[in-house]
């Protein structure tokens, strides 16, 4: 489990308990039916080895075998800018799995799970908050993750503030205007405004004045250019912006910064033929970033496995207390 001290609070109160035993209570239901499923998920999907995603069909005319593949990658707020980013990896994906690829940028991460649920996108990188809800309700399977050369992933929230705000200390935000990113977002909204409300008994819209921005970048540069007093955002898109030259990262100070959390996940659809399948997960595994426009954009050296019951188990303690809008 993430290392994240905020939920060991959240333990203490009996949270963690009460989530196991919802599952419990789920899968026991569920058992009665010749379909289990954990609870949350559509009626659509089957979990019976207990994984928490859905699992492949068994029936072969519920498998889908495309021969183009289509892809995108909405963690970033603008995915149309990606296309020609993720060009060599798409390659690399064509020439390992025998299919075609087709880059898909979409509007919105509700946008993107909505496009996998019904058969128009067969593998998605999205954001860390909508993981659960793309994995109930649209059949999404994760698997991997932007990893570090030392095999490390994730990203910490950061409250941020511009140097000369006045702003010193995380309870200095009293009264001032902050900018949440979007409601789906865990590290931009969800557990930021726990963890805000843990450290300071502050709570959105009573204690300081709460804006939503649209999306971690714009968030970033609200701060930078004055409009917002302070953000929660995730400090791998910080780290994008200064590489790029959008910001400078010496104009800005952090006032919090949490635990880490896992980075938004890459997965397939759950229907896709399994030999296909494990092309995929093979193209991922085996991409090299060397000199790669992924490795400058991104600053990461590989796409490392992830399991999505046991990496996303904070998020969705977290879900579980506090649901997305």
């Amino acid at each position: 489990m993430l290392a994240y001290h905020s939920v060991t609070r959240l333990l203490s109160k009996g949270l963690a308990l009460a989530a196991v035993a919802m599952t419990m209570v789920g899968y026991q239901a569920a058992q009665a039916q010749s379909c289990p499923r954990p609870v949350g998920m559509d009626e659509r999907y089957c979990d019976a080895d207990g994984d928490l995603v859905a699992d492949t069909p068994t029936d072969p005319a519920q498998i889908v075998n495309p021969d183009t593949l289509l892809i995108s990658y909405t963690s970033s707020e603008d995915p149309a800018v990606y296309s020609e980013t993720w060009q060599e990896f798409t390659d690399y994906l064509k020439e390992v799995t025998g299919r075609d690829v087709q880059f898909v940028p979409v509007d919105s991460e509700a946008a993107q799970t909505e496009a996998l649920r019904a058969g128009r996108l067969h593998i998605m990188g999205t954001c860390t908050g909508c993981t659960p809800r793309a994995v109930n309700q649209a059949g999404y399977v994760p698997f991997a993750i932007f990893a570090k050369e030392d095999g490390s992933f994730g990203y910490e929230m950061e409250v941020i503030t511009r140097i000369d705000s006045g702003l010193e200390k995380l309870e200095d935000i009293k009264g001032r205007r902050i900018a949440f990113t979007q409601p789906s977002s865990n590290s931009g909204y969800i557990s930021a405004r726990i963890l805000i409300e843990e450290e300071t008994g502050f709570k959105d819209g009573v204690d300081y004045e709460a804006n939503f921005s649209g999306g971690h970048e714009n968030s970033i540069l609200g701060v930078y250019n004055g409009d917002y007093d302070a953000a929660p955002i995730a400090n791998d898109v910080l780290n994008r912006m200064c590489i790029a030259g959008q910001v400078e990262c010496n104009q800005f100070r952090t006032l919090y910064k949490s635990a880490t959390f896992p980075s938004g996940p890459f997965g397939y659809a759950y229907n896709l033929d399994p030999k296909l399948q494990e092309k995929i997960r093979e193209a991922f595994y085996t991409f090299d970033f060397t000199g790669t426009k992924l490795a400058e954009a991104f600053d990461r050296a590989a796409f490392g496995p992830i399991t999505y019951k046991e990496d996303w188990e904070v998020i969705r303690l977290i879900q579980e207390k506090d649901p997305p809008q």
